[in-house]
C-alpha cells in the first residue's frame, strides 16, 4: 500500500465514522420528541394546537375561507352579543331588586366622601389644638 492508498482508506473510515455519529444524533434527536409525547400527551396536544394556532394566525385569509366562514363568525358574534345583553339586563335587574342603583350608588359615595371630610377636619382640629396646648 502506498500513502494514497493509505490516505484513502482512512478518509473512508473518517466518513464512515461521521455518518455513524450522524446517524446515531439523529435517531436520538427522533427519539427525545417522542419519548416526550408519550410521557405527556396532553402538553403535546396543547403545543401542537398552538403551533397551528400561530399559524394559522400569521397566514392571510383566502377568499374562499372568507366566504365560507364568514356566516359562521356572524352567528358566533351575535350569539355573545345577544349573552353579554342578556347577562347586562339580568345583572341590573337583580342590582335593581337589591335596591342598588346608580343613584344610590352616588348617594352612598356622597355621603362616604362628605364623612370621610368631616373626619379629616374634626382631626386637623384635633390636631391644631393639642399643639397649641403644647405651646
Amino acid at each position: 500500500m502506498t500513502n494514497q492508498d493509505n490516505g484513502r482508506q482512512d478518509g473512508g473510515t473518517r466518513q464512515s465514522a461521521i455518518e455513524g455519529y450522524d446517524g446515531a444524533r439523529l435517531s436520538g434527536a427522533v427519539r427525545k420528541p417522542a419519548d416526550a409525547i408519550d410521557e405527556a400527551p396532553l402538553i403535546a396536544l396543547a403545543g401542537g394546537l398552538a403551533v397551528g394556532a400561530l399559524l394559522a394566525a400569521l397566514l392571510p385569509r383566502t377568499e374562499s375561507e372568507k366566504r365560507v366562514l364568514r356566516p359562521v363568525g356572524d352567528k358566533i358574534t351575535g350569539a355573545a352579543k345577544a349573552a353579554a345583553g342578556a347577562a347586562k339586563e339580568a345583572g341590573s335587574s337583580r342590582l335593581e331588586e337589591l335596591g342598588l342603583t346608580p343613584e344610590k350608588g352616588r348617594e352612598a359615595l356622597r355621603s362616604i366622601f362628605e364623612g370621610a371630610s368631616e373626619a379629616a377636619k374634626t382631626s386637623a382640629q384635633a390636631a391644631l389644638s393639642a399643639a397649641r396646648e403644647r405651646e
